[in-house]
């Protein structure tokens, strides 16, 4: 499979001249393993998944980590966290030689076991997630961005079919002690029905016959390890009742199509799940350009109790942001921005930028004025915007 460049390059070999440690997370299969070996090619490396490799760590972590010539890459290293102690030991003994572990996890590092404490101050973190329409034009609703994914789209079913085996037997089951996989799984595809839709934790517990609890802890283990967006209404009270839940969203809408059973475009465009499928792509796509970008996630959506919705809000600093509506549709019309009109015209202390994004027959469609206030765009032109503008270029 041909490698493909990612944004985040420049910014992991920097890292990596001024950090004795690296830790790379994100969602397995995203591309964390290819890219330090692409970018450290000389690096040791070892997978830290097999069970003797395991144990072997469990039982005597000195001697593993002697037998190391470094730079080495860990992969998958949250299956053994306890060996954090002993890599910092190593570092505090050499503070000045950089870029020595490069460390790879399947879980959130904030939430990683060990990583806080054990590492703070002696490595980089970064987050990447799979391919995102910057990195590659083959990104698509239908394929997502994973890259064994879009690289052979003929198979990708069967793909996404193994994939949530190993994400099931392997994820799943070491963070939490999960016995009944079938209702795991009946609970994906539930929540895959649920996307785009403000998180109802009872709704989705009913049909399941589980507790709420067991549903939040659930969500928790999808979000640990990169499956689910959880995007918060925004924080300022604009002198309105707001509605306080999350919104849900998958990481990769490709996942999320198999999970719904949508097979192909055509079936996508008769599907009544398009605009969940298209509002999930945009929201995974603009969390990758800012983290890609070297920001944290920073996006938000709006709805009060008056029932005003706006499906995205991105602060851009200095009471700046843009109001983003997302539609399925590639047949724009002016009524399509008045959610982004109504809630801009009620926070007039705001410089909002309104923008409806839809998905045009061009690549790269260039801003165009839909009404008054109001501009229409392509995705990758907005993404390129967003981009443009974290990086001080606008």
């Amino acid at each position: 499979m041909k490698y493909i460049p990612r944004l985040i390059e420049k910014e992991i070999i920097k890292a990596a001249k001024s950090f004795p440690a690296l830790i790379l997370t994100g969602p397995r299969r995203a591309g964390k393993t290819t890219l330090l070996r692409k970018l450290f090619p000389n690096s040791s490396y070892r997978l830290l998944e097999d069970p003797d490799v395991i144990s072997r760590v469990r039982s005597d972590p000195r001697s593993f980590l002697e037998e190391i010539k470094g730079p080495a890459i860990l992969d998958e290293v949250q299956n053994t966290p306890e060996i954090l102690n002993y890599i910092r030991t190593r570092i505090d003994q050499s503070p000045n030689k950089m870029g020595r572990w490069l460390l790879t996890g399947s879980q959130d590092a904030a939430l990683m076991k060990g990583v806080t404490d054990s590492m703070a101050g002696r490595a980089a973190i970064f987050s990447m997630l799979p391919l995102s329409l910057m990195e590659s034009t083959k990104v698509s609703l239908i394929k997502g961005g994973f890259p064994e994914a879009i690289a052979r789209p003929s198979s990708a079913r069967l793909w996404f079919a193994s994939y949530m085996q190993t994400y099931l037997e392997r994820d799943v089951r070491a963070i939490s002690s999960i016995r009944d996989l079938a209702t795991f799984r009946r609970f994906l595809s539930l929540l895959a029905s649920r996307c785009g839709n403000i998180l109802n934790r009872t709704d989705i517990a009913t049909p399941l016959g589980v507790s709420v609890p067991t549903i939040s802890e659930w969500l928790s283990i999808m979000e640990i390890t990169g499956q689910i967006l959880l995007i918060p209404p925004y924080f300022e009270n604009f002198g309105k009742r707001l509605i306080k839940s999350p919104k849900l969203y998958f990481m990769d809408s490709g996942l999320l199509a198999n999970l719904l059973g949508i097979e192909s475009e055509a079936m996508l465009n008769r599907s009544p799940f398009l605009g969940p499928i298209f509002e999930t792509f945009v929201a995974s796509e603009i969390v990758k350009t800012q983290i890609n970008s070297g920001r944290p996630k920073n996006l938000y959506y709006f709805r009060d109790h008056q029932g005003l919705e706006v499906d995205f809000v991105l602060p851009q600093g200095d009471r700046n942001l843009f109001l983003v509506e997302a539609q399925a549709s590639k047949t724009l019309t002016p009524h399509m921005g008045e959610p982004l009109v109504r809630l801009s015209n009620t926070i007039s202390n705001y410089n909002a930028e309104c923008i409806v994004l839809y998905r045009s027959s061009r690549e790269k469609a260039e801003f165009s004025a839909l009404r008054p206030g109001v501009r229409a765009s392509s995705l990758d032109s907005f993404l390129a915007k967003i981009w443009n503008s974290k990086r001080g270029k606008e």
